[in-house]
């Protein structure tokens, strides 16, 4: 099933523009007069992927060249060099420190067709009607602007998108479980001497602080207004704490990269970090007992989404949005369901997946058979459940966004400086 092709059965249904062009609504971009452009996008690694890569030239015709970069490199190039790229594969924080360098165009809505199936986080905020909005910076805020020249933030939807969101997911603290062997129930863990030289934290600051934050106040030391928009006093004494802990001798090191979170896991070097999942994913598939655990605390969250540069017009513009529908019709959502993400519109990315996946990863069901990875590396077995639970389990429990605050750069400073210390 995870192979499935794209037939003209699917185009149709998920609405996706390719050859089957007389049977769609106009505009339409013809697969022969886009197969000469090449689109440059960059990203984290997190979803810039050469499998979608491969996947666009197959099903749309164009080439799709990819960079994937750590997110403050991500934040400096859409920032810096606008013309080094077409399509900006971005977090929603990252968007609030790039948007208003006017390198990325506003996106009109009515050419996404599948627009009205994305979740509510991204449009109005909210999960459910009863949501709470959590704290930090939320997609939805960032999301909208009055119009095609917009420069501010809109507070409701208007037509005029930042991003088209496309991947987010619940974060937590990653453990080894064989080596802890006891239960974790809380991120004020991370900073207990029982764990001392085999505790890890990411350094991307934006990230990190956050982090950091959700274990203070889980331990009870600061109580945050808005952990996503911290006072200098709330900065200093969250990275004093964590300064504290260091000199104690607490971490054994700081990743800033996937691969290096992988390995300090793998190795047994590190018994509790800071974590993504598709690392959690590639632990496991090394037949590695590791665990993305739930904490009582909640989750610290991020949204993902593409943007478009300013420049990008004529054909390869039309040929981007073709690339965004295609995104949003379900296979590349199916993929990164695969390693424990949430696809921007869950509905399309379930008829690539088959029930087994559907129900372990979206339902929070047990597994009735082997769960895979998208690279056939085993993850779980029948019995097996997904750590947390369903998607609105999961998703209902974020606490906070990652976020930029209005004292970024004092609170960077202050990182930077705790790295040194």
């Amino acid at each position: 099933m995870s192979k499935m092709r794209y037939s003209r059965r699917m185009v149709l249904k998920g609405g996706v523009a390719t050859v089957a062009a007389t049977a769609l609504p106009a505009p339409m971009v013809w697969a022969q007069d886009i197969k000469n452009i090449t689109l440059r996008q960059f990203g984290t690694g997190v979803s810039n992927l050469n499998d979608v890569a491969k996947k666009v030239k197959e099903d749309l015709g164009f080439t799709l060249e990819m960079t994937a970069l750590d997110s403050d490199s991500v934040t400096q190039r859409a920032a810096t060099q606008p013309d080094s790229f077409d399509i900006a594969d971005i977090e929603y924080w990252i968007c609030k420190k790039v948007w208003p360098t006017g390198n990325l165009q506003a996106m009109d809505t009515s050419k996404i067709k599948n627009y009205d199936k994305i979740v509510g986080i991204f449009r109005s905020g909210k999960l459910t009607p009863e949501s709470v909005i959590a704290q930090g910076t939320a997609p939805h805020s960032v999301g909208f602007v009055d119009g095609p020249d917009g420069t501010s933030f809109a507070k409701e939807e208007t037509g005029w998108m930042t991003l088209i969101p496309t991947i987010y997911n619940a974060d937590t603290l990653g453990i080894r479980p064989d080596l802890i062997g006891r239960p974790i129930e809380s991120w004020a863990e991370l900073l207990n001497p029982e764990f001392k030289g085999k505790a890890s934290i990411l350094d991307i600051s934006s990230i990190g602080i956050m982090d950091m934050a959700m274990v203070c106040e889980a331990m009870g030391e600061i109580k945050y207004a808005d952990k996503g928009n911290m006072t200098r006093e709330e900065i200093d004494k969250t990275i004093g704490i964590f300064t504290e802990a260091k000199k104690a001798g607490q971490f054994r090191a700081f990743w800033k990269t996937f691969d290096e979170s992988v390995n300090l896991m793998a190795s047994g070097e590190v018994v509790i970090q800071s974590m993504w999942s598709p690392a959690i994913t590639a632990v496991k598939s090394r037949g590695i007992p590791c665990v993305y655990q739930p904490l009582k605390e909640g989750y610290r969250s991020w949204g993902g989404g593409i943007g478009l540069s300013k420049s990008l017009t004529g054909l390869p513009l039309d040929a981007a949005y073709e690339y965004i529908n295609w995104y949003l019709s379900g296979w590349v959502g199916g993929y990164l369901m695969r390693q424990g993400y949430y696809s921007a519109v869950p509905e399309t990315s379930k008829e690539f997946m088959t029930a087994d996946e559907w129900g372990y990863w979206f339902e929070g069901k047990a597994a009735t058979g082997d769960i895979t990875s998208p690279t056939g590396d085993k993850l779980a077995g029948a019995g097996d459940t997904r750590d947390g639970g369903d998607f609105y389990e999961r998703m209902g429990r974020v606490a906070c966004w990652n976020a930029v605050m209005d004292e970024n750069q004092y609170m960077v400073r202050k990182w930077n400086e705790f790295i040194a210390a």
